[in-house]
């Protein structure tokens, strides 16, 4: 487990135990090819059920998350893990670079957040780090954490009603308060109609508002546009 991750004077450091979760099955096979010479990749999931399931069985040291999928995203496999497995690190994996995506993740437990940009060593020592106890950043990343959690006014997501929100529901209103259609959301985030009415749904009773034309306001407000 990541208690005993490091070296031990005189014996080869522990190789860790790493999985996967992301939707896209040829990146995971690019992501296990590369770091399988540094770590034991122990499994992989392509949906939140399936990661929540699959880690508990396996109980890594790592977990690699990525941050956008079809069924709730890396912030559901979090607030699914956390309590039961508080000894598991996660180090969120993606190719989004929005501040509030690296907030909520954080916010939830992750322990890093770098990017799909990241070089195969790279990634192999972020992951080391995450187990030993750091927090790891991609540079850029790193100025949304330091704003928020310092609670400057202009920080990007110190803001609970939008911590409440799951990340597709965010994506779902993004695009709802660019003045999207429900057709059009569906076909750009590759889900039903009747799925975006149901995020549209949850995001009016979360935030207590009772139409779109709010929610784009109040998105536009928070410069989520």
């Amino acid at each position: 487990m990541t208690e005993d991750s490091g070296t031990t004077e005189g014996a080869a450091p522990r190789r860790l135990r790493v999985f996967l979760v992301d939707d896209h099955a040829m990146f995971r096979a690019g992501v296990r090819a590369e770091l399988g010479v540094h770590v034991d990749v122990v499994g992989e999931a392509s949906t939140v059920a399936e990661a929540v399931s699959r880690i508990a069985l396996t109980v890594p040291d790592v977990v690699l998350l990525d941050v956008h999928m079809p069924d709730g995203g890396g912030r559901a496999v979090l607030d699914a893990m956390r309590r039961t497995h508080p000894g598991i690190r996660f180090l969120a994996l993606s190719v989004s670079d929005a501040a509030e995506d690296v907030i909520g993740l954080i916010r939830a437990g992750a322990r890093g957040y770098v990017t799909k940009t990241i070089s195969p060593d790279e990634l192999a020592s972020a992951v080391r780090r995450v187990a030993d106890g750091d927090a790891v950043f991609s540079p850029r990343l790193a100025g949304f954490v330091l704003d928020a959690f310092a609670a400057r006014p202009d920080a990007p997501v110190a803001d609970p009603e939008l911590d409440q929100l799951t990340n597709r529901e965010r994506e779902v209103l993004r695009l709802l308060a660019r003045g999207y259609a429900y057709k059009e959301i569906a076909k750009e985030l590759f889900i039903s109609i009747k799925t975006v009415e149901t995020h549209v749904s949850n995001v009016l009773r979360k935030l207590q508002m009772s139409n779109r034309y709010e929610l784009s306001r109040w998105a536009a407000d928070r410069r989520l546009v």
